[in-house]
């Protein structure tokens, strides 16, 4: 058995499975304190890494694709803080980690686990029932059905519907994005003959987020959905040839990025209006749109 324990975190290795558990410091990110602890089988893992540095070097584990939901759903896009799949290491355990890939690399070659992608979910996903308040929106789902209820931050568009509640039948695809830059992030389901080309901010089956704390739980609610969808494995092998690819869209004009940057002002002046944004939040922001300007 190898295990490194670590301020960040705790991994152990028992031949078998890595169990992977989050540390209880205060630099720990809330995500990866709310999503807990993992189990990972070995058949699951594509490889291992050590990554030394002047003050602390990291521990990156690689899944294979398809492995796991949670990675699907948001497609790589957790940072660093929040990704699951790493574990700061201090320089005076640096020896612990070159043990602990040493001994997980052995087990992948006496198992002789291919690197190859997987056609079914090796992890189970988020537990639930869960619930999750962010952005516009609270988001809930028991396994069967996904429960939306806006707050006094939605469009009123959006919310003049009341809750949304979708049945897990009714739900093709979901996917997480997080704040980036001058785009917010969303939580979008993806309905059954209901395509919609709206913005999470008018979408009904969307949770717009602005980049705050408990954005990133919204894709345990994200995951969670995903591991009771097809897996895309299957879904791809049921289309009978492969799409054509599709051009690549056209490069945004500066024109363009000038109006993007004044409709970015708009939105945080809206934010800070309302009181979502704080007065040192809102000069913030809106000193990094105007650098981009």
């Amino acid at each position: 058995m190898a295990e490194i324990i670590q301020k960040d975190g705790t991994w152990v290795f028992d031949g078998d499975a890595l169990r992977l558990t989050p540390g209880r410091d205060k630099n720990v990110s809330l995500f990866r304190k709310t999503l807990g602890e993992l189990v990972l089988p070995l058949g699951a893992l594509a490889g291992v890494s050590f990554e030394q540095g002047k003050k602390a070097g990291r521990l990156r584990l690689r899944l294979r694709d398809g492995a796991d939901p949670l990675l699907h759903a948001t497609g790589g896009r957790l940072t660093e803080p929040n990704d699951p799949y790493q574990l700061i290491v201090e320089s005076d355990r640096y020896g612990v980690a070159e043990y602990f890939v040493d001994e997980v690399r052995n087990g992948l070659l006496l198992d002789e686990v291919p690197a190859d992608p997987v056609d079914a979910y090796l992890l189970p996903g988020p537990s639930v029932p869960l619930s999750v308040s962010a952005g516009d929106a609270t988001a809930g789902f028991d396994g069967e059905r996904v429960r939306l209820e806006w707050n006094w931050k939605t469009e009123d568009a959006k919310a003049a519907a009341g809750a949304r509640s979708l049945a897990l039948a009714d739900i093709a695809a979901v996917e997480w994005h997080p704040a980036a830059g001058l785009e917010n992030g969303h939580l979008r389901f993806t309905v059954r003959n209901a395509p919609t080309k709206a913005p999470p901010k008018y979408d009904p089956n969307a949770v717009e987020l602005w980049g705050f704390k408990k954005d990133p739980l919204m894709a345990l609610v994200a995951a969670a959905v995903q591991a009771r969808l097809p897996h895309p494995a299957r879904a791809t092998a049921d289309v009978p040839q492969a799409r054509a690819e599709l051009p690549a869209p056209p490069a945004a004009s500066a024109e363009d990025d000038h109006d993007a940057l004044l409709r970015r002002l708009r939105e945080l002046g809206e934010l800070h209006r309302t009181g979502v944004l704080t007065d040192e939040e809102f000069t913030m922001a809106k000193q990094a749109v105007l650098k981009r300007m």
